[in-house]
């Protein structure tokens, strides 16, 4: 599909992998909305690129998706690309019987997974109304490999996983909408500061990853390690 001449809702885009989105993004010549739940942060990050705007909330609350997704559909109509990046990822350890691991797990799961799959709900019926729509699906290496740190963050990416090869055969006859999952490996953000994100692969080789791949149609974007993943895709 095209790569310019977007408008592209980017969730959790004011900083990390979601920020180097859309800072690609802007500067291939498409409009850019981002959301994330800090108004200040959002304004930074707003002032660092063109043709931007800011929608604050938490994704992860109902009411905040249900207001995101009115403002969308009146203030921004021409909408075309959703990026569903905004994630959680909690340090749980199993091992520990003081640790509410359920807990953590429903952090992520609502999340990285149901929240997910409800504002796609929300924003489907303006996606299918314009010419050429993507939906992309940020997972992660982990939807494949788990781990003793985060086990149910990896389990939250798996059943995203899931849920995007469903989306993906329900609009395989709709050709004016496709459905993309990128996969990063670690990569080098605060978000991954506590598990050694300081090991891992700049933000910016994600986000030319994801135009690469949006430019090809290749609706599995494997990037770093994720690529040695890829008969599992």
């Amino acid at each position: 599909m095209k790569t310019s001449g977007n408008t592209v809702f980017i969730s959790g885009g004011s900083a990390g992998i979601g920020f180097a989105f859309a800072k690609k993004l802007s500067a291939a010549g498409n409009k850019v909305i981002i959301n994330g739940r800090s108004e200040e942060r959002l304004q930074n990050a707003v002032k660092e690129l063109d043709n931007a705007f800011a929608i604050q909330g938490d994704l992860s609350v109902e009411a905040d998706r249900i207001k995101i997704a009115k403002e969308l559909a009146e203030k921004f109509p021409e909408v075309n690309i959703v990026i569903n990046n905004a994630g959680a990822a909690i340090l749980n350890d199993l091992s520990d019987t003081a640790n509410n691991a359920a807990e953590k797990a429903f952090q992520e799961i609502n999340t990285n997974y149901l929240s997910i799959i409800d504002f796609t709900r929300l924003v489907l019926p303006n996606l299918l109304q314009q010419e050429e729509a993507a939906i992309v699906n940020v997972t992660s290496i982990a939807a494949f490999r788990s781990n003793k740190y985060l086990p149910t963050y990896s389990a939250s990416k798996a059943a995203l996983h899931s849920y995007t090869q469903g989306l993906r055969i329900t609009y395989e006859e709709q050709s004016n909408l496709n459905i993309f999952e990128i996969y990063p490996p670690l990569v080098n953000t605060d978000f991954s500061a506590e598990i050694g994100g300081a090991n891992g692969i700049a933000p910016s080789e994600v986000a030319d990853e994801l135009l690469l791949g949006l430019e090809n149609n290749q609706f599995d974007i494997l990037v770093g390690d994720s690529k040695k993943f890829s008969d599992r895709v």
